[in-house]
């Protein structure tokens, strides 16, 4: 394999050189722009070109070597290592740990109890009824009326999301949207903007569709407005994809303010925001949604996996009615149609109430589950709010991420990596994410969170710190 012209970028990391050669290197191999075998350059070479002396490049490549990224072949160089299943969690495509945890903290679901029972009930109303045979043929490629119908009361209800019947299509979940949208309005080779830290699907798509992302910086109180700005400045944007309530991976919530800012900006420069509120549901204190202030301007993503049931794939997008034509064009093309049975169980579900009582089940689960968290761990070190599904933990010194996550498996407990999240140049920081509403009890929950404070406390029982 030939070399790689790999130079990392030292911008702003602290310490030592070869630390921060390192901490590069970790950085670039978790966010896909070093792939395993990846040949790296000589020593004397990044040497060169670091203006840092050929031991600094030596000590930054052992360092990368303990921490298992890398491996030396005598008279071939130095390659990004192939991940070893033996010794390592196993990971998905997304670089997102498998589901073999004892304690599952990776991933951002619903909490599914009595949701199989209700499903087992609405399946047999549907057959004793013979509404059953015909819904397993093809439906509309937007989705039937009275589903498109029960979105928008929905909608209403959970998001504070106005919604027309000519506006909304049901999707297979809230990634289907995104596609569906970034397809529809990103041609290849136009830039995206999103979040520095954002939905690592988001990656997936720019990479099967061709477009450049943008990252911008964000802070506690979320997107930056003057960043946003500044890229807009810079070069076309064509259309900014940002998760303004319960962000994720981060958990912050986008004042009121900033997001006025962020749809004046947008205008000005003509370009199109994608929304993602499928954590909407759990904020009911949070602003208004961006497409309450400009539906013309926004194309509003979200499912039902937060708030019923991942397994369902039941998604709705919500468009400017001059684009809905072609998004549900691109939806044929994608799935041709969305699942009708899961469809009608759902608005049933929305139309009775069970979709709602579900959806507060949900808050008031991941309230408690956020408060349990809380009273275990140091609150300078977290960022959630208080019905959110999942929590950012920031790693105190002596902690670099990739170790604490292998260090949490080894524990039997799995979170995920800021560099799972980071795009563009972005220089993930020290953090991980921590879903808590996987765990089937509460006891698992306050169990999983404990071993995580332990960790926090002592860095230097499981790692060396240089």
């Amino acid at each position: 394999m030939a070399m790689t012209e790999w130079t990392p970028d030292l911008t702003g990391r602290e310490g030592p050189r070869y630390r921060a050669i390192a901490d590069a290197l970790a950085d670039d191999i978790a966010a896909g722009r070093l792939p395993a075998r990846a040949r790296l350059p000589t020593h004397r070479d990044l040497a060169y070109r670091l203006n840092v002396s050929i031991g600094s490049v030596t000590r930054a490549y052992a360092e990368a070597e303990r921490r298992g990224l890398v491996c030396g072949e005598v008279g071939r160089g130095t390659y990004v290592r192939e991940p070893d299943r033996r010794e390592t969690p196993e990971l998905d495509h997304f670089g997102l740990l498998s589901n073999t945890a004892e304690i599952n903290f990776a991933q951002c679901l619903s909490i599914l109890r009595d949701v199989d029972a209700a499903l087992a009930e609405t399946i047999a109303e549907l057959r004793a009824a013979g509404r059953l045979e015909r819904l397993l043929g093809y439906g509309p490629h937007a989705g039937l009326t009275p589903h498109r119908v029960a979105a928008c009361d929905w909608l209403a209800r959970q998001e504070r999301v106005a919604a027309s019947v000519d506006s909304v299509l049901v999707t297979v979940g809230a990634h289907n949207g995104l596609a569906t949208a970034l397809s529809a309005v990103v041609r290849p080779g136009e830039t995206v903007a999103a979040e520095c830290l954002t939905y690592h699907g988001l990656k997936s798509c720019a990479a099967t569709f061709g477009f450049r992302l943008e990252a911008i910086e964000t802070d506690a109180e979320g997107l930056v407005p003057a960043a946003f700005e500044a890229a807009c400045r810079r070069g076309p944007v064509r259309a900014l994809y940002t998760i303004p309530t319960i962000q994720n991976p981060t958990a912050s919530i986008l004042t009121e303010g900033r997001r006025h800012e962020i749809v004046q900006i947008a205008r000005r420069h003509g370009v199109m925001i994608i929304e993602d509120g499928v954590f909407g549901f759990l904020a009911p204190e949070a602003p208004p949604p961006l497409q309450s202030l400009a539906p013309e301007l926004v194309i509003y993503v979200t499912s039902l996996s937060k708030s019923l049931a991942a397994g369902l794939r039941v998604g709705f997008t919500v468009v400017p009615p001059p684009l809905f034509s072609r998004l549900e064009g691109v939806l044929r093309s994608f799935h041709f149609a969305p699942p009708t049975v899961f469809s009608e169980v759902a608005a049933m579900w929305m139309r009775d109430g069970r979709a709602d009582a579900f959806a507060a089940r949900q808050r008031e689960e991941a309230a408690a589950r956020q408060r349990l968290a809380r009273a275990r761990l140091d609150p300078a070190l977290v960022r959630s709010a208080p019905s959110s599904q999942h929590l950012w933990l920031t790693l105190p010194d002596g902690w670099r991420r990739e170790e604490f996550v292998a260090a949490a498996a080894r524990r039997g407990v799995s979170v995920i990596s800021a560099g799972v999240f980071a795009i563009g140049q972005t220089q993930a920081p020290q953090a991980v994410r921590v879903g808590l509403c996987q765990p089937p009890t509460r006891d698992e929950v306050v169990r999983g969170v404990t071993l995580l404070a332990e960790l926090l406390a002592c860095p230097d029982a499981t790692v060396s710190v240089v």
